[in-house]
C-alpha cells in the first residue's frame, strides 16, 4: 500500500469517529444529522472493520428498529436530536432491504445470536412488507420513481438496484434463519427465483441465454415487455436500470451493476461484460466513479424536470452522472472479486484522491462530486464515503470481500 493510501485509511477512520452518535452512525453532521438506515448498514462496512467502532452498527439497527411502523416498514431515516421518525424523504424501498442485510453483516463479524434472536420478529415483518411491494405476484419489487438511495433519479417498477438487494436480503434471512434453528429454506427458494427473473428482465444479450431454458416460467407480460426491448437494444453490457410497463431504462446503473458482481447476481460471463464496459467508459474517469453512464439530458423520455431541484440532478450531477465515492468502494471492491487485483490497487489510489479533496480543507470525504471536473459539490464528512474507502483498503490488503460476500471465491 502506499504512503497516500495509508494516510487516507487513517483519515477515514478519524471520519467515522465522528459519526458515532448515542442512537447509531449518522449519515453527516453537517448535512444529515440522522441515522438513515442504507448510509448507516453502508457506512458499517468499514466500521466493522475499523477498532473501536464496531458496536456502531448494532446501535443504529436498534434504532431503526425502534421505529419500525406498524405494517413493518423500517424508517428512511431517525434524527438524532428527538431519535424520532424523520419525515424529510420518508418513502424509501431499500430501508427494509439495508436493514435486513446490516443484521446480516452485524451477524457475520459478531456472531451475536441474541441480537439476531431479539430481531427476528422484526426482521420477518420486514420482510413481509417488502413482499407486499411485489403488486402483480411475478417475483420482483415493483419500485416508485425515487423512492430509494437514488431519490431524484426516475428508476421505476421493477428496478435493479432494489431487486439485487431483494435478493441479497433473502439470501441474508436464510442464513440468519439457519443461524437461529429456523427452517429458512423457502427464503433460499425465493431467492433462485428472483436471481433468474433478474437475468431475464433486466439482461438483454447472450449472457443470459442459459436462462431461457425448459424450466423458465416464460411469465407472459414479460415475453411482451421484452419483445418491445429486444429489437431496440440487441444487447448490452450491463443490466437494464429498470423495465417498466412497455418501457424501459437505457443507461448503466453502475451501483445496481457493481452490485450485482458482489451478490453473485451476475453470472461470469455478465460480470466481465459489465466490467470491461466500465473501464471502456472511463467510469473512473476522473474519479471512482461516476454512477450513470450513459447520463440523461433535457429532452431524453427519463428527463424530469424535478432533475433541476435544487440544481442538483443536472447531467454529469448527483445521480445524473456525478461520483459518488462510496459507490467507488463498491467498484474497487467488484475488481477485486473479479480478481482484477492490479486495477483494483489503481482506483483504491485514485480513490484516497477523491476523497482527499476538500472545499474549506484537505480530506472532506465529499459526498459527491462532478463528474465531469470531480471537484466536490455536495456535503462534507461524509460517513459512506469513509466507510466504504476503510472497506475497499480491506477488500485490496486481503485480496477478498470480506463481510459483503454471499458466496467468497478461492
Amino acid at each position: 500500500m502506499s504512503t497516500l493510501t495509508e494516510t487516507a485509511l487513517d483519515k477515514a477512520q478519524q471520519i467515522l469517529g465522528t459519526e458515532c452518535s448515542p442512537i447509531g452512525l449518522m449519515a453527516s453532521p453537517e448535512g444529515y444529522p440522522h441515522v438513515w438506515a442504507r448510509d448507516s448498514v453502508i457506512t458499517s462496512l468499514g466500521a466493522l472493520l475499523s477498532p473501536g467502532h464496531e458496536c456502531c452498527l448494532s446501535v443504529s439497527l436498534r434504532t431503526l428498529a425502534s421505529q419500525q411502523s406498524e405494517l413493518g416498514a423500517i424508517p428512511n431515516n431517525v434524527s438524532v436530536a428527538t431519535g424520532r421518525l424523520d419525515h424529510t424523504n420518508a418513502g424509501s424501498m431499500d430501508s427494509n432491504l439495508w436493514f435486513i442485510l446490516g443484521h446480516a453483516f452485524e451477524y457475520r463479524t459478531s456472531h451475536d445470536l441474541e441480537l439476531l434472536r431479539e430481531h427476528w420478529p422484526t426482521l420477518e415483518k420486514a420482510l413481509l412488507w417488502l413482499r407486499y411491494q411485489d403488486s402483480n405476484g411475478c417475483g420482483l419489487l415493483e419500485v416508485h420513481e425515487a423512492a430509494d438511495w437514488a431519490d431524484l433519479l426516475a428508476n421505476r417498477f421493477n428496478v435493479l438496484y432494489d431487486n439485487i438487494l431483494w435478493y441479497a436480503a433473502l439470501r441474508a434471512m436464510a442464513e440468519m434463519a439457519q443461524a437461529l434453528g429456523v427452517d429458512g429454506s423457502r427464503y433460499d427458494c425465493m431467492a433462485d427465483d428472483v436471481r433468474h427473473k433478474i437475468r431475464i428482465v433486466l439482461w438483454v444479450g447472450e449472457e443470459n441465454k442459459a436462462e431461457w431454458g425448459p424450466d423458465c416460467p416464460g411469465h407472459t407480460e414479460w415475453k411482451h415487455t421484452l419483445s418491445q426491448v429486444d429489437p431496440v437494444l440487441v444487447k448490452r453490457p450491463f443490466f437494464l436500470p429498470f423495465v417498466a410497463f412497455r418501457d424501459f431504462g437505457d443507461y448503466c446503473d453502475v451501483f445496481g451493476n457493481l452490485l450485482a458482481i458482489l451478490f453473485d447476481v451476475a453470472n461470469p460471463a455478465q460480470e466481465k461484460r459489465i466490467l470491461d464496459y466500465l473501464h471502456q467508459v472511463g467510469i473512473a474517469e476522473p474519479y471512482p466513479v461516476r454512477v450513470l453512464n450513459p447520463v440523461i439530458h433535457p429532452g431524453n423520455k427519463d428527463w424530469r424536470e424535478y432533475y433541476r431541484n435544487n440544481n442538483l440532478n443536472l447531467p454529469e450531477q448527483y445521480h445524473n452522472g456525478g461520483i459518488w465515492p462510496f459507490v467507488g468502494g463498491f467498484y474497487v471492491a467488484a475488481l477485486v472479486k473479479a480478481g482484477r487485483m492490479a486495477e483494483a490497487r489503481h482506483q483504491l489510489e485514485r480513490l484516497a484522491e477523491v476523497n482527499r479533496l476538500g472545499v474549506e480543507e484537505e480530506w472532506e470525504f465529499n459526498e459527491w462530486c462532478h463528474g465531469r471536473t470531480g471537484r466536490p459539490m455536495g456535503y462534507p464528512h461524509q460517513a459512506w464515503s469513509a466507510g466504504m474507502y476503510v472497506f475497499a483498503y480491506h477488500c485490496v490488503e486481503q485480496g477478498r470481500v470480506p463481510i459483503l460476500a454471499l458466496t467468497e471465491r478461492p
